[in-house]
């Protein structure tokens, strides 16, 4: 898993509330176990027309905001189901951190597994972010984990809240495959232990 540390880029501005799984993944691109590839369905339904043609006014189809790295939502993202593509399709697509008001638990949760970082801001405070986001490309966004702030392309900073041990996992790029590989030493030793000390195991 990349680390996160600083981040800034553009930021994509999608002031729904509700957003949920479906919406960000539809259940069709499911059948899937790899997490590449998902980007290109990313908001599926609302990118693409039924001839698949992109639909202009959706966010992410203008070119301001087609190199997107961060996304201002509205409250209660990543509601509906706890399908782990989600995470992957926003991920695959180059987004790196989420800022809303608040987030389903396990979408919130997944997206620390997965590298991207769910930032939960109180509204007015994300509607200031968001005004930013809207100004297009030219104004990028800054998101240090270390300092646990956000800033705005004028210079306006307001700091977050996040665990410290999920904090310690994004910044080393540890998921829990990462954890437990992190601890193959003392593994390691102990198979070797107790392969002598059990030797018809």
């Amino acid at each position: 898993m990349d680390k996160f540390e600083k981040l800034t880029g553009i930021a994509a501005p999608m002031p729904m509330v509700n957003i949920d799984t479906d919406m960000i993944i539809p259940k069709q691109f499911l059948k899937t176990i790899k997490r590449s590839g998902l980007g290109v369905n990313l908001f599926d339904e609302m990118r693409y027309d039924r001839e698949g043609n992109e639909v202009e006014d959706f966010v992410l189809n203008k070119p301001a905001y087609r190199e997107a790295e961060i996304l201002v939502a509205g409250d209660n993202f990543g509601c509906g189901s706890s399908r782990e593509h989600a995470p992957w399709a926003i991920k695959d697509f180059g987004i790196r951190c989420v800022i809303a008001p608040s987030f389903a638990d396990i979408f919130y949760n997944n997206c620390f597994k997965n590298g991207i970082l769910p930032i939960a801001l109180p509204q007015e405070q994300v509607d200031v972010l968001m005004k930013d986001a809207e100004k297009g490309a030219n104004a990028r966004m800054t998101v240090d984990l270390e300092a646990q702030t956000v800033t705005t392309s004028d210079g306006e900073s307001f700091s977050f809240e996040v665990d410290s041990f999920k904090k310690h996992c994004l910044m080393e790029g540890l998921d829990d495959i990462g954890l437990t590989m992190a601890k193959e030493a003392s593994i390691d030793a102990f198979e070797a232990k107790a392969a002598q000390a059990r030797p018809w195991v």
